[in-house]
């Protein structure tokens, strides 16, 4: 715990209990939202490719609005990117914001354009689940014929030296200081692919006005996958990589905007 938490969290705006980490805080217009059958993880038509340009173009110039002047985010260490400039990268990230986490990871990785995996449930949102497949996002299918799809569209991304986003936590928990456990089943991806991994940790620091706290976004890698392991190892040796740097960067966190309790068993 670093110097002058004590004084930065102790009246938190808002105090959230939850009994297991899989409960969600943000929950979409269907959150049972099922993937199209007819649904292109890839849309290969040129007026789509031409939207899908004007549409993320848009959203750069936006997010460089709202998430500098509104989420007064800062980005720390980004030139380790530069390291895999010329590969296609797979990128983690706690997932804290229901809009910055749309837009923060295209502003760090710029200009290497960003994928995201996205929970299905976010197409059903007015407007916005409309334009999510322009902006990249790659939502998860639930059959077998879709999953081989969603994974050819992963491995086509990385080729083509793009950036794919997951956030492992799986739900929202706006504010979130700490890192939630998270499986090693997404890792899986950059074994496959044989590329490097980043990890972006977003953390939460006290303004001189305001309630709302800064952001400050820590970017570290690459991490690579171990090749003299079985594929399992090195997924779980990534996970574990990955999940440490996340953990080490959230204690730059000093600020609590909204505060996570577990609530016991039998407590009402």
């Amino acid at each position: 715990m670093q110097a002058g938490w004590e004084e930065t969290v102790r009246k938190p705006a808002e105090i959230r209990r939850y009994r297991s980490f899989d409960e969600d805080f943000a929950q979409a217009k269907d959150q049972d939202y099922k993937v199209p059958p007819d649904y292109k993880w890839i849309k290969t038509g040129l007026f789509d490719r031409i939207l899908s340009a004007l549409i993320y173009g848009a959203a750069l110039v936006f997010s460089n609005v709202y998430c500098r002047l509104f989420l007064h985010v800062r980005f720390k260490n980004t030139k380790v990117l530069k390291k895999a400039s010329g590969d296609g990268i797979m990128l983690y990230a706690n997932h804290t914001q229901l809009i910055g986490d749309v837009f923060n990871p295209a502003l760090a990785c710029f200009p290497k354009r960003i994928y995201t995996v996205v929970s299905p449930a976010n197409l059903s949102i007015p407007v916005i689940g409309k334009i999510l497949p322009y902006l990249g996002a790659l939502p998860i299918p639930d059959s077998l014929a879709e999953m081989k799809e969603f994974n050819s569209a992963i491995k086509t991304r990385i080729s083509q030296k793009k950036c794919v986003v997951i956030y492992p936590e799986a739900h929202v928990w706006e504010y979130c200081t700490f890192i939630r456990p998270f499986s090693d089943t997404s890792f899986k991806y950059p074994v496959k692919n044989s590329c490097p991994v980043y990890c972006m940790t977003t953390t939460y620091q006290k303004r001189r006005w305001g309630r709302k706290p800064a952001v400050t976004a820590y970017i570290d890698g690459p991490f690579y996958p171990d090749e003299s392991l079985p594929q399992k190892e090195r997924a779980s040796k990534l996970h574990d990589e990955v999940m440490e740097q996340m953990k080490k960067r959230s204690e730059n966190s000093t600020y609590e905007y909204i505060r996570y309790e577990k609530e016991e068993d039998g407590a009402e």
